[in-house]
């Protein structure tokens, strides 16, 4: 018998999945009434009247107007909201900053407004009723759901408070979901993470856990953690655990470790949140691809990826992009973020509706676990390594070691010396300390005990000169990526490697 929740749940699927189509059945007109709005609404802002939102009626009047910028093109204004100043980038002051790492300039603030909360709630909850109402699924409703995030303890900033994105949508769990949400309030403020698992496999063993959602990777060490403590797969530690939610990171190179780990397959939910907009979510289990809100206060241009970097790079609205082409995604929204790029790169699976999938960061990076490490953070974690020392560095990269022969994960650096250390483990250790300083989500990783300390693997004399032959880039303009999201390069480099 169908318990009130799952008949509750069914219906309220059936009104949300209404509502968004009108929507996706609407989709320029939607995006043209979003952008309107927004220039209407940002106006008297500090920022609106630099950028003379006033003489903005259309997109070709916007791009005249308001050119692309990155974090530190708009730090100065978010400096002045971050100061305590109103009416900056929007209306007020905003409800809260979603603090992230950042580059070498330290951390960022990302604003996040009363009109713009509203959509890092609802988008996730959206996910779950659009699964609803495609599979009929309402059995875990009765269930037990964890999310694991990040301590919800909150600091404040001239009045505003502050922390990171998921401790903040921490606050924000609906009342009927509040019985069924673990782990508890308690365990979710541990700080040691190492710790915080130990606390959420106890709490959730003896519990009918049906939902689990978090990273890959974080997920992935509570699993370990219950089937060493049990000898069980997952999914008979948890009979009736039937969806799995993530996002953040690629989950391909986690599948068959999941499955082996649960023991069976689950449904999967991916969703695209971010601290400056939660874009995207699944909303079919047998179509490639996220929805891309187009109704949640974010207007959203496009420039192709390999158009970028040119001097006046071509920018487009929904209306003109094409499926299959790799572009970056420019974002404007109702938190006070103009032309915005964060860094992503996207490519479009459909276009009735539109769908897109994450293809990676227009500018090299590591996030496998989801650590965003840029390569600004490297060549400067490796120059404070080597600073004081007679060592001397060839040439380098760093690729993710996601399933090593034993022990955790790590990011293997390949490094050609011009002459080597004496002790390389002691230049491994300065270089991850250096690196965990400037990057605050790799610290997490490390003390959490998702990530081992990085390795070293020295590459014999010329040996990157013999990789770019082999691929035909030796010479001329090309470089070598400081660092890759995956082995491709790092396989291609064991051929030339002296000793790790």
């Amino acid at each position: 018998m169908i318990s009130l929740k799952s008949a509750l749940a069914k219906s309220f699927a059936k009104r949300v999945n209404k509502t968004i189509q009108k929507w996706v059945n609407n989709p320029i007109e939607t995006q043209e009434k979003v952008f309107q709005k927004l220039i209407r609404d940002a106006s008297s802002t500090a920022f609106g009247r630099d950028h003379g939102f006033e003489s903005i009626n259309t997109h070709e009047d916007y791009v005249r107007q308001v050119p692309i910028r990155d974090y530190e093109g708009l730090k100065s204004y978010v400096d002045k909201v971050v100061a305590g100043e109103k009416d900056v980038l929007w209306r007020g002051k905003p409800l809260y900053f979603a603090k992230t790492s950042g580059t070498t300039s330290g951390a960022k603030y990302i604003p996040i407004t009363k009109e713009s909360m509203p959509n890092h709630v609802n988008a996730a909850r959206n996910a779950i009723l659009m699964y609803v109402h495609e599979t009929g699924n309402v059995k875990f409703v009765d269930g037990k759901m964890i999310f694991l995030q990040g301590n919800p303890v909150l600091k404040e900033e001239n009045g505003v408070q502050l922390g990171r994105l998921s401790g903040i949508v921490a606050h924000y769990v609906p009342k009927y979901l509040q019985k069924n949400r673990m782990p508890s309030w308690e365990t979710n403020c541990i700080e040691d993470w190492e710790t915080k698992v130990d606390a959420i496999v106890e709490e959730t063993l003896p519990e009918n856990m049906t939902i689990i959602s978090g990273i890959p990777s974080w997920v992935q060490m509570y699993f370990e953690r219950l089937q060493e403590k049990t000898g069980k797969k997952i999914g008979d530690v948890f009979k009736d655990f039937n969806l799995f939610i993530f996002g953040g990171v690629n989950y391909e190179p986690y599948r068959a470790k999941f499955e082996n780990l649960i023991g069976r397959k689950v449904d999967s939910i991916e969703l695209y949140p971010a601290s400056e907009g939660f874009f995207a979510f699944q909303d079919k289990q047998d179509e490639k691809g996220m929805l891309l809100q187009l109704n949640s206060g974010m207007f959203y241009e496009f420039v192709k990826a390999d158009e970028f970097f040119n001097e006046s790079p071509k920018r487009i609205t929904i209306a003109d992009v094409e499926i299959g082409v790799n572009y970056v995604l420019i974002i404007s929204t109702n938190a006070g973020l103009w032309a915005y790029n964060i860094g992503d790169t996207i490519q479009f699976t459909s276009v009735k509706p539109y769908r897109i999938i994450v293809s990676g960061r227009i500018k090299h990076f590591i996030s496998a676990f989801g650590e965003h490490v840029i390569g600004k953070e490297v060549e400067y974690a490796l120059k404070e390594a080597i600073e004081e020392s007679k060592v001397r560095i060839n040439e380098f990269t760093v690729a993710p070691e996601i399933s090593p022969k034993s022990g955790l994960p790590y990011h293997e650096w390949f490094i050609e010396f011009q002459n080597e250390p004496e002790d390389i483990s002691v230049l491994a250790r300065k270089i991850d300390e250096a690196l965990q300083r400037q990057n605050s989500y790799y610290l997490d990783l490390i003390e959490g005990k998702v990530l081992q300390p990085l390795r070293i693997s020295i590459v014999k004399k010329n040996g990157f000169q013999n990789y770019m032959k082999s691929i035909g880039k030796l010479g001329g303009q090309n470089k070598i990526p400081r660092l890759s999201n995956d082995r491709k390069i790092a396989d291609a480099l064991q051929a030339e490697i002296l000793h790790k």
